[in-house]
């Protein structure tokens, strides 16, 4: 599919570039930054799916994306929590799996 076909992730992708050059967050906090939004909107396993390669890049680890889990809950409820998590889940399984069929 041509650039020019595809209107609404050339915008996405537009936005996010100028994001990341505007912000002056080390990569990591970006992220996290990223996630917590996520979280707050409740996205879907796509959403977290397009960070999963800049957050290994960044060296997020498991444990740094439930840190900020933890630390939204309070603001954003037990169900958007639980829901991320879950998001979270699928979108590393996805990724896993697609590594897999790769190195087949």
């Amino acid at each position: 599919m041509p650039a020019d076909e595809t209107p609404v992730l050339d915008t996405l992708a537009a936005m996010t570039l100028v994001s990341v050059e505007q912000s002056n967050l080390p990569a990591d906090a970006f992220l996290l930054v990223r996630i917590a939004a996520l979280a707050a909107v409740d996205a879907r396993p796509v959403s977290y799916l397009a960070h999963v390669g800049a957050a290994a890049d960044a060296g997020l680890t498991v444990e740094s994306v439930q840190d900020v889990l933890v630390a939204v809950a309070p603001i954003i409820g037990t169900a958007r929590v639980v829901s991320a998590a879950i998001a979270i889940a699928e979108a590393l399984n996805f990724a896993i799996a697609v590594i897999e069929e790769e190195s087949n």
